[in-house]
């Protein structure tokens, strides 16, 4: 279907050895979530009709029981009570703000790096492809054109799962979210954003791009109306016809 339109210091104490030395995201230079991308400063690609930007949370993949699983050890590990069926209700917005609900300010950014130090072992393998995911990637390639994926989650951890999973994005940036998706959209030259958060709305708004929104995650498809989107799909598996139908237009 388609309309147009407690919280005292946390024990870490009894925690196993120190995992932020090792060569995870978390403890990477922020360029490591470009570096498969053009570099975002030199200026803006023009647009091209046929570039399209993707989400990756709850828009090309269901992470939920990948970011459970990684939840799950890192409270057995550290002692952190987090709730994650809460955590994978509410996903979008980056880490660091999901984690600033469970610890102490000042142990957020230690306590955000020692997650991300477990999430290749635990979050990979769970993780599946959205339906018709693989199809809307496939549909844009078809048409001639390039996908991008602009995320709030760092690169080289979505890197890992389309490796998994055998999905080959012309370009992945991550640590991006809403308004500021826009820097690598308009890098890339993407004319169409597809998100399942208010947070993609505004990024595709932001840069110019038109806004397709699935509603697929945390936000109901008025909410995501309300918030500007141009398109709103119940899900992916809608992408292909809406995406023809796009491709005929701009033809003309």
């Amino acid at each position: 279907m388609t309309t147009n339109t407690p919280e005292a210091p946390l024990p870490v104490g009894n925690a196993p050895a120190d995992p932020l030395a090792a060569d995870h995201a978390s403890a990477a230079p922020l360029a490591a979530d470009h570096a498969s991308a053009a570099p975002l400063t030199a200026g803006n690609t023009p647009a091209d009709p046929l570039t399209v930007g993707f989400d990756l949370d709850l828009t090309l993949l269901d992470t939920r029981p990948g970011i459970k699983a990684a939840f799950t050890v890192f409270s057995e590990t550290y002692g952190v009570e987090v709730d994650a069926d809460l955590v994978v209700s509410r996903l979008g917005p980056p880490l660091e703000q999901e984690m600033a609900h469970w610890v102490p300010a000042e142990q957020v950014t230690e306590m955000t790096a020692r997650y991300r130090a477990l999430y290749p072992e635990h979050a990979i393998e769970p993780t599946v492809p959205m339906p018709g995911a693989r199809d809307a990637l496939d549909a844009v390639r078809e048409a001639g054109g390039r996908t991008i994926v602009v995320t709030a989650k760092n690169a080289p951890d979505a890197r890992r799962h389309f490796a998994h999973l055998g999905i080959e994005p012309d370009a992945v940036v991550g640590r991006l979210f809403a308004e500021a998706k826009a820097e690598a959209l308009r890098a890339h030259g993407a004319s169409v954003y597809v998100g399942d958060h208010v947070g993609d709305v505004r990024g595709a708004k932001a840069a110019g791009a038109l806004s397709v929104a699935v509603a697929t995650g945390p936000c109901a498809p008025d909410e995501l109306r309300e918030a500007g989107a141009d398109v709103v799909l119940e899900d992916l598996t809608d992408f292909r016809a809406w995406w023809e139908a796009y491709v005929a237009r701009t033809a003309r």
